[in-house]
C-alpha cells in the first residue's frame, strides 16, 4: 500500500510529464494501435453495477468489467471484534470465494489487499468495537480481477450504507515486452505482461458517509489509496501507469457516482461503454 501528499503526488506526476515529453514518436505511434479485442490501449472494458442482487445481505453488488464479474455481499455491522483487532474501531473482515476449488495462496493476498484498502477508506469510529464481513465470490475471470473486486466491494459497501471517508476506483494498469502501457487487461494479455500495476485512487471529494456533504470535511487527499506491483517495471513504466491510471479512474468515478444517483431512483442495474 502507498499513501501519497498532494504536494508528493503532484510532483510525482510531474516529474514524469517531463519525462514523457522526451519520449520517441514510435511510442507516440503504439499508443494508436489497436488490441487484439479492438481496443486502444487507454480504452477500458465496458462495465456495470447491479444494486443489490442478494436479497438476504445488507448490502450487496454485482460488478462487471468485460467478462470479468465478481459479486460482493456486506453484512453488519455486528457486534463485536476478533481477537488482536482493536475495540474501539469498527474491523472489516473479507472472504474470497475462487470460481472453483479451495482457496490458494493468491486468493489470500487478494483478501489481505482489500482488507487493507477497505480498512482505509472506512470510517472505523463510528461503530467501534463492530465487525462488517465482506464476501466475494468470483462469477468470472477474464483479467483484472482485482481491481474488479475493489469496485464491487466499494459499490456493496456504499449499498449497505456503511459510513466511508470517501469511495475508491481501481484500475489495472500491464506493461507489455515492448513498454508499452495498456489499461484493463483481459486474461490473454496479462499472459504477454512483463509487469503490471493494481491501482486504487480516491473517487470523491466530500465524505460518502452520509446524504449531507460534511462542510468541516477538506478535499479529499490526492493520492494513492493502494498500489501492488508485479514484475520488472522501470521507473518511467510505473509513472506512466499512475498518470493513464489517474486519468481512466475519472471514467470510473463518474460512472459510481451515477450509480449511486440512479441507486436513488430505484434504478437496479447500470451500465457503460468507454
Amino acid at each position: 500500500m502507498a499513501k501519497q501528499g498532494e504536494e508528493g503526488f503532484l510532483g510525482f506526476l510531474e516529474l514524469h510529464d517531463r519525462r514523457r515529453r522526451h519520449a520517441g514518436s514510435d511510442r507516440r505511434r503504439r499508443m494508436e494501435d489497436s488490441r487484439a479485442d479492438g481496443r486502444n490501449p487507454n480504452q477500458l472494458r465496458p462495465f456495470s453495477c447491479t444494486r443489490n442482487p442478494l436479497d438476504r445481505a445488507h448490502g450487496s453488488a454485482r460488478w462487471a468489467q468485460g467478462d470479468t464479474i465478481v459479486l460482493a455481499a456486506v453484512y453488519g455491522p455486528k457486534p463485536g471484534t476478533r481477537k488482536g483487532e482493536n475495540p474501539e474501531k469498527a474491523s472489516i473482515e473479507v472472504v474470497w470465494k475462487p470460481m472453483t476449488g479451495q482457496i490458494g495462496k493468491q486468493e489470500k493476498e487478494y483478501e489481505m489487499t482489500l482488507k487493507r484498502t477497505l480498512q482505509s477508506i472506512c470510517l472505523l469510529t463510528v461503530h467501534p468495537n463492530t465487525t462488517t464481513s465482506v464476501i466475494l465470490q468470483v462469477v468470472g475471470n477474464d483479467g483484472s480481477l482485482l481491481p474488479c473486486a475493489i469496485n464491487a466491494c466499494c459499490a456493496a459497501l456504499v449499498f449497505a450504507g456503511i459510513p466511508l471517508k470517501h469511495l475508491a476506483v481501481a484500475i489495472g494498469c500491464g506493461v507489455l515486452e515492448d513498454g508499452e502501457v495498456i489499461l484493463d487487461t483481459n486474461k490473454a494479455e496479462e499472459q504477454q505482461l512483463k509487469s503490471f500495476a493494481h491501482l486504487v485512487f480516491p473517487n470523491s471529494r466530500k465524505s460518502a458517509s452520509s446524504k449531507q456533504p460534511n462542510q468541516k470535511e477538506e478535499d479529499s487527499e490526492r493520492g494513492l489509496i493502494t498500489s501492488i506491483t508485479h514484475g520488472v517495471m522501470s521507473e518511467e513504466d510505473y509513472f506512466s501507469c499512475i498518470e493513464r491510471g489517474l486519468a481512466a479512474s475519472s471514467r470510473i468515478s463518474d460512472f459510481m457516482r451515477t450509480t449511486l444517483q440512479k441507486q436513488a431512483a430505484g434504478d437496479e442495474e447500470l451500465k457503460a461503454v468507454v
